[in-house]
């Protein structure tokens, strides 16, 4: 094989390896799963070692959430901003040392519209 070829074919498997990368990027965007009912809670997907803050205008932590997925009881929408796609949204919580508080929207990986505000 010539040079020449050599660099064709190699501009060709290029080519084709960055085209299948671009197809799976775009094929695995995905919105988040939403939160579900189980009873009276809502079970949503979160960051393991979360912090639970004493209120969602705080900076007291008030214990973590290792488990995941946790349960949540309701939503406030009016805490600090935080950022993310809900950015002053807090869900109310116990957090694994039985204390009760808040948890940022930012640790939770599935969308929390479907938890009932507060």
């Amino acid at each position: 094989m010539t040079l020449i070829r050599k660099a064709l074919a190699l501009g060709a498997a290029t080519v084709t390896a960055g085209a299948a990368l671009t197809l799976t990027t775009a094929g695995s965007a995905q919105a988040a799963n939403p939160c579900w009912r189980d009873g009276s809670v809502y079970y949503c997907d979160n960051a393991t070692g979360a912090r639970v803050y004493a209120g969602a205008n705080t900076n007291e932590v008030v214990g973590r959430m290792y488990s995941d997925p946790s349960w949540f009881v309701c939503k406030f929408d009016g805490g600090q901003n935080h950022g993310g796609p809900h950015p002053n949204r807090w869900l109310y919580t116990q957090a694994d040392n039985g204390r009760w508080g808040w948890m940022s929207d930012n640790d939770i990986a599935s969308e929390t519209n479907p938890v009932p505000s507060c």
